[in-house]
């Protein structure tokens, strides 16, 4: 964090400072911000927040013992050390990130981009980082802090001299997006899609289209907002922004939307994708893309669209796209080799979008005669819409003649049952409880040549079953 005194901070989180010792209200702290103090080092703000499963004023000794500085609590604790109490950890938080944000941008010349949609958030994040690192000193989030505590965190990173914060923000609810807006006041927004991800605690599809809409009714006049022209639900948000416009995408489904960033002559395959990548300014370039899956050529457009906007030279953006190897740990990330076996563990998340996605990836990459097999797990936090979602990839998969499917766990069995219903298949299903019996499966049967796909929820844990298949054929 930058250095600001004890009085400052306190100001910025609205609350109550008691000193410690020989400590002042004018002395300076510069160290990081935490809320796990097994992250704590010498100098170090520890926020004790609560949390659902323990609270975080428990931890406080712990930090005060490694280090930490300065405590934001809610309750005044009995510790040696200056202590700043609030109503609200989160909320503190939330406002210092806030404060020392906007005291950087006053100060410098730092730019915020943030990014928010249903699916590739974190990819299109990585992306963005790698192009404007080319250019200036950049923050990041580290994997995926996009919530009310993992965007303030990343926003404390920031010093005198960044020049761009990239900031993804999630939502669990309506609001949560707006908040997070507020906080940060991105100079650029992007929307990347609108899908069924979370439409389980979001009640139904319109809630999530009005909650993610959120990223871009706050923007000003000469902020940018960067929206998918291929969804019209994210088209339409044009009319709900003050912001200027730029769209990406490779078709604009929204008549008379024109797409100033696109794709043509796009080919897709086993090592990636190749493109000729054309910005709102008119310049072209061709692109040699080793990210696995055509869909993630949409998060390369958004990316090189705000990318553009924010001065990143056009040769930086392409450099960048071709430096990036991969989307994510965990997202398309292809390992074995072993015996021409590869695997792909894409294991970290999944919706109905993203499994859809990484299905039709694994049929187009599949080597002619040789076997596509799909290790699924559940996608989570559907709802209502679990059942019928569920059936729905069952189908996909029958529709792209995947070679085999092997099933994990209860809360995926319905694609497993709406997969075995279609008689006319040529492939086959097997449905497990455990990652080890699927791990034991696909261990038996695997062939030369073949193409694992390992996907579904961070919930279901498949993850790991993919990078022991990943080390079992590398």
């Amino acid at each position: 964090m930058i250095a600001l005194s004890l009085a400052e901070i306190s100001q910025a989180v609205d609350g109550a400072l008691h000193l410690n010792g020989a400590t002042t209200a004018a002395d300076r702290i510069d160290g990081s911000v935490q809320t796990d103090s097994r992250l704590i080092e010498s100098g170090a703000i520890f926020v004790a927040k609560p949390g659902a499963a323990t609270d975080g004023h428990l931890f406080a000794p712990v930090a005060v013992a490694q280090g930490a500085a300065l405590l934001i609590v809610e309750r005044l604790l009995d510790l040696p050390v200056s202590q700043i109490v609030v109503a609200d950890a989160v909320g503190a938080l939330g406002a210092l990130a806030s404060a020392v944000v906007a005291r950087v941008r006053a100060e410098g010349a730092l730019k915020i981009v943030a990014v928010t949609g249903s699916n590739g958030k974190t990819t299109t994040k990585n992306l963005l980082r790698s192009m404007l690192e080319r250019v200036g000193p950049t923050v990041a989030p580290r994997g995926s802090f996009n919530n009310q505590v993992g965007a303030p965190m990343t926003m404390l990173e920031v010093k005198a001299d960044t020049r761009f914060l990239v900031i993804e923000m999630g939502a669990s609810s309506e609001g949560a997006i707006a908040h997070l807006v507020r906080l940060a006041r991105p100079d650029v927004g992007i929307v990347l899609t609108i899908g069924l991800a979370h439409a389980g605690e979001f009640g139904d599809l319109d809630a999530t289209v009005r909650a993610k809409s959120e990223m871009v009714t706050d923007l000003y006049q000469t902020d940018v907002a960067v929206l998918n022209a291929d969804d019209p639900r994210v088209a339409h948000m044009a009319a709900l922004t003050p912001a200027r416009i730029v769209r990406f995408g490779q078709y604009g489904l929204v008549s008379g939307d024109q797409v100033d960033v696109r794709a043509s002559d796009l080919h897709s395959g086993r090592a990636g994708s190749t493109f000729t990548l054309h910005l709102a300014s008119g310049q072209s370039a061709p692109v040699v893309f080793p990210v696995l899956g055509e869909h993630h050529v949409m998060n390369a457009l958004a990316a090189a669209a705000a990318a553009e906007v924010l001065g990143v030279p056009l040769n930086d953006i392409v450099a960048a796209l071709e430096a990036t190897t991969r989307a994510e740990r965990w997202r398309m990330e292809v390992l074995g080799g072993k015996d021409d076996i590869t695997v792909i563990n894409d294991a970290y998340n999944a919706s109905p979008d993203s499994m859809s996605a990484a299905l039709k990836t694994l049929a187009q990459i599949g080597t002619p005669g040789r076997r596509t097999i799909a290790v699924l797990g559940e996608m989570a936090e559907l709802g209502e819409l679990a059942g019928e979602e569920h059936d729905r990839i069952g189908l996909l998969a029958v529709r792209l003649n995947i070679s085999q499917m092997i099933v994990v766990g209860p809360a995926a069995r319905r694609m497993h049952i709406s997969t075995i219903n279609e008689g006319s298949w040529d492939g086959e299903s097997a449905y497990v409880d455990t990652p080890d019996e699927a791990f034991e499966l696909v261990r038996t049967s695997v062939n030369p040549g073949d193409t694992v796909l390992v996907k579904s929820s961070n919930s279901a844990g498949l993850r790991f079953l993919g990078d022991r298949l990943g080390d079992l054929f590398s």
